[in-house]
């Protein structure tokens, strides 16, 4: 009983989902440790506590024996949690592990369409994972682990169920088109870089008014100067016109020179005397 599917399981690709790993691998994660001691009775509730303490992931290593990561998704596999559990558990991002667990159970159960929009938002993860495999430990990116569930036939040692390529899903009008994260920054360098040329030209126009402004109010400046130095203050308009009535002759000493008539009354006046 702890090895069957739950009850009232849908059929995932026309048979059980159990069956989606391989029969030799299937069986030997039956005989597993971790599967009898830790995989006995899991929900989805519990699993999450299992799925935090898993520290890589992988197929099966040393003496074709199965990952604990492996033992997990044959647990999911065998409760078929509910999709919404699934895609809180993809949304989980300080937990890393439990989000590849999520991927590759998706990658395996769920409809093309569902796959590429759950999936395509996780090559923007860029964290480390360690995988185990019959070589040892290495080094693997999320995105590229999730490059290898859309691409590639065998991941983790189980092979993938056929999955209809993108462009097909797009000349049938079931997805939109996938739009490239650096074309998306070459677009939004090019706004910045239309935003520049116009506030540079902007201030090539304000500089040139400027100018336009400036060179006006010289010339203004200018005219304004010529009128002011033709023009002439009353005081001066005056004296010029006082001048012309006058003589042009020598000088004269402003001391007036005795009349006549009056040398001779003073001569008078000295022979009377």
């Amino acid at each position: 009983m702890a090895n069957t599917t739950v009850v009232g399981a849908q059929a995932i690709h026309g048979q059980n989902p159990q069956f989606l790993v391989e029969t030799v691998i299937r069986n030997r994660i039956y005989e597993s440790t971790f599967w009898k001691e830790h995989c006995f009775a899991l929900t989805a509730e519990s699993l999450i506590d299992k799925a935090i303490e898993v520290r890589f992931i992988g197929g099966v290593y040393g003496n074709q024996r199965p990952t604990e990561f492996l033992c997990l998704l044959l647990k999911l596999l065998q409760i078929q949690p509910e999709k919404e559990i699934l895609v809180e558990y993809l949304r989980a991002e300080e937990f890393k592990y439990l989000r590849a667990l999520a991927a590759l159970y998706i990658r395996m159960t769920f409809r093309a369409v569902d796959v590429y929009e759950l999936l395509e938002p996780l090559l923007k993860d860029y964290r480390k994972l360690r995988l185990r495999n019959m070589t040892g430990y290495s080094l693997v990116f999320m995105d590229e682990f999730v490059y290898s569930l859309l691409t590639e036939e065998r991941v983790c040692d189980i092979i993938m169920p056929r999955l209809a390529k993108r462009s097909v899903l797009e000349e049938n009008g079931d997805i939109g088109p996938r739009k490239s994260r650096l074309l998306a920054a070459m677009e939004g360098e090019s706004d910045h870089e239309s935003d520049r040329e116009r506030s540079r030209s902007q201030s090539r126009e304000l500089d040139r008014s400027r100018s336009r402004s400036k060179t006006r109010s010289r010339s203004k400046g200018g005219s304004n100067g010529r009128s002011h130095s033709n023009l002439r203050s009353p005081r001066s308009l005056s004296s010029e016109r006082g001048s012309r009535y006058l003589s042009r002759s020598p000088s004269r000493s402003p001391s007036r020179s005795p009349s006549p008539k009056h040398d001779e009354a003073e001569d008078k006046m000295n022979i009377d005397i």
